[in-house]
């Protein structure tokens, strides 16, 4: 079988990796992923996106790369289609007009549920498969949708969990996210957060893509910290975390390290988001909890807020044990991972 893969993001590839265990030799990858996988037809380490102003300026690449896709789908069996909606959903709405009897499988959704929710009827209409990682998402779409919870691909990735806490914070984690303009953000406030804690010791991650001259330019001295690659490591070696929006912080509830999320995005990018997303919090596992009539699993501070001030105060009155609890109950709500299911449905 040929599947023509869609498969942007760093995110996006780790759990095509897990898929991609449970396919089996008989399945060939065409199209954009990581090279690790097969022959993409691009590099996607030669382009990293974050905000709007930025997908604008790369508006004539993804337009070209749209079309190369469109082109393969002639030779392809299937259609695997993960996260990035921006560039998947144009994507599916070709492929579906020029060839409409080639199977689309959507898996991770574009979360029409929380913006532009007129996308779910266009994603019914063009997508045959669609698989839901949100417990909660399926209920947003009309009952003719075929759309199910197949899991949640981070309890592929992640297998061992925090039971107990230490009774003092001896180490704390610091994770500035993986983009460049994230990192410039927020190192200069999370080195005013590790001057006011002396005595801990620091973990900081730092992606591994990075090379030395770009290391020095993000992070500045990290002579006070101790360098990780490993996220899921450091966060079950870590007794609290502050962590930049993103995945990293459904991980990090996951495991059930407690954390503070923070988040500076560029004046526009977040004054378009706030103005088009109808939702209350941003991190996945407070809008989970929100979904379940459940206070939020953890603190959000965004844009201004953010600072070493606020971070510290809340750090000082933080309930843990109350964290760690509720850690448990986001588990047993997603209850499995999803690669098996998904890779299932694409060999049905």
């Amino acid at each position: 079988m040929k599947l023509l893969v869609s498969a942007l993001e760093h995110s996006a590839n780790i759990h095509l990796k897990s898929v991609a265990k449970h396919l089996g030799d008989d399945v060939e990858f065409i199209g954009i992923f990581d090279n690790s996988l097969g022959e993409s037809i691009i590099d996607l380490r030669s382009f990293s996106i974050m905000g709007f102003v930025d997908a604008l300026k790369k508006l004539p690449f993804f337009f070209k790369l749209n079309n190369q896709m469109v082109q393969l789908a002639q030779e392809a069996d299937k259609i695997l289609l993960i996260d990035s909606s921006g560039f998947n959903l144009p994507l599916a709405k070709k492929i579906k007009k020029k060839y409409p009897d080639k199977e689309i499988i959507y898996y991770i959704l574009p979360q029409a549920w929380a913006w532009k929710k007129k996308r779910i009827v266009v994603l019914q209409q063009v997508v045959d498969t669609l698989c839901s990682i949100l417990p909660f998402e399926p209920s947003y779409y009309p009952k003719e949708a075929n759309i199910s919870y197949v899991g949640h691909p981070l309890l592929d990735q992640i297998s061992t969990f925090k039971q107990t806490l230490n009774k003092e914070v001896k180490q704390v984690l610091f994770m500035p996210g993986s983009r460049k303009g994230e990192i410039k953000k927020l190192m200069p406030i999370y080195h005013e957060i590790r001057k006011q804690l002396p005595h801990v010791e620091a973990l900081l991650v730092i992606p591994p893509f990075f090379t030395q001259e770009e290391k020095t330019k993000l992070y500045g001295d990290t002579k006070k910290f101790t360098l990780k690659t490993d996220a899921h490591q450091a966060m079950l070696e870590a007794d609290f975390a502050f962590i930049c929006s993103g995945t990293a912080t459904l991980e990090a509830s996951l495991i059930g390290i407690p954390f503070i999320l923070t988040y500076i995005a560029k004046p526009f990018d977040f004054f378009i988001a706030k103005n088009l997303v109808k939702i209350e919090y941003i991190g996945l596992a407070n809008i989970m909890f929100k979904h379940m009539n459940k206070k939020p699993l953890h603190p959000e501070f965004l844009q201004e807020d953010v600072t070493a001030s606020n971070l510290l105060r809340e750090f000082q009155k933080y309930n843990r044990e109350n964290f760690l609890e509720n850690s448990k109950v986001l588990r047993e709500y997603l209850k499995h991972g999803s690669s098996e299911v998904v890779a299932k449905i694409i060999l049905n």
